[in-house]
């Protein structure tokens, strides 16, 4: 992929983070786990895009920065995993199997948008209130209308990516394995955790053990949830 951690930071608008995915999209193999998020991640960002333009947001500026804030923990880890940093350990699991036979491609979008939202949603709910000078309460509308569209979006990925009535044998412990995680529950607790973080800002030890903790446990989800499955 051999992009820099730099790029990272230069993303600074929503063109900017779909020309990103959009390069990531060009060059990643198609089957690869990776691949496979960052196809539906593009599409919500375009969609975002496309919602911005139309002036679907109440604050254009304060949904802008809250997406650009988020895709740049995606796009980080990517970096991170690409050159010689370490990932997040939430988006650990997605990196280390993302090439394994056993491992449907619904599972590898569901893994990405449980490390997303799971995690990073959290993260860029304060990054935007910082750069914006704002509480988490002034962009809850915004990360609401997100949500909204994640939400749909996860259900068309189930239905697109869920094997058909011809591999049951698969379908049946998919359906089973996947049956116990929810994008709603995970939102949910994300506004939760944003606001945790935020009223512990002033003190960065604690912020830093519950940041580690939430990444640990969002790990450890995302490992169940790419659980190699017989042929």
């Amino acid at each position: 992929m051999g992009q820099s951690a730099q790029l990272t930071h230069d993303v600074d608008t929503v063109d900017a983070v779909v020309a990103r995915m959009r390069a990531l999209d060009a060059a990643l193999p198609e089957h690869d786990g990776l691949a496979v998020f960052n196809r539906v991640y593009l599409a919500v960002t375009e969609e975002i895009g496309r919602r911005l333009s139309a002036g679907r947001f109440a604050d254009a500026r304060a949904a802008a920065t809250l997406d650009v804030r988020f895709a740049r923990r995606y796009l980080a880890a990517v970096d991170a995993a690409d050159g010689a940093g370490r990932p997040p350990a939430c988006w650990r699991p997605l990196f280390q199997l993302r090439r394994h036979p056993g491992v449907r491609p619904l599972q590898f979008a569901l893994a990405g948008i449980n490390a997303h939202i799971g995690h990073d949603l959290a993260l860029a709910v304060v990054d935007a209130c910082r750069a914006l000078g704002c509480e988490p309460a002034a962009l809850e509308d915004e990360f609401d209308r997100v949500g909204d569209l994640l939400v749909s979006l996860e259900e068309r990925v189930r239905e697109d990516l869920m094997p058909g009535p011809d591999l049951l044998q698969i379908a049946d412990p998919l359906t089973h394995l996947l049956g116990a995680w929810s994008l709603e529950k995970a939102r949910e607790a994300t506004w939760s955790a944003a606001r945790a973080l935020w009223a512990l800002r002033r003190l960065p030890d604690v912020a830093g053990e519950f940041t580690e903790r939430l990444d640990a446990a969002v790990g450890l989800a995302g490992r169940m949830l790419l659980t190699p499955l017989p042929d």
